[in-house]
């Protein structure tokens, strides 16, 4: 990879980190917002789409941070 080509992706790369960033804040106001509510709206069905949505923002910030940064990571260290 040329030099041009590298800094590209070390941009991308640093962009998506910010994204990432963003991400986890969501995700964990997401889960406050769950772990505030009373028990018996936990178990309701407005809980359960709040803990789900958390779960989905986490898994969502997993796949960026596992998958997509760390193969980018990977290419840069070639």
């Amino acid at each position: 990879m040329n030099k041009e080509r590298r800094k590209t992706l070390e941009d991308i790369i640093e962009r998506l980190e910010g994204i990432l960033s963003e991400i986890e804040d969501l995700q964990s106001e997401e889960q406050d917002a769950f772990d505030n509510l009373p028990e018996g709206i936990q178990n309701s069905e407005r809980g359960e789409t709040i803990q789900e949505n958390a779960d989905s923002i986490q898994e969502a910030y997993d796949n960026l941070d596992g998958d997509v940064i760390s193969t980018l990571r990977e290419v840069l260290e070639k």
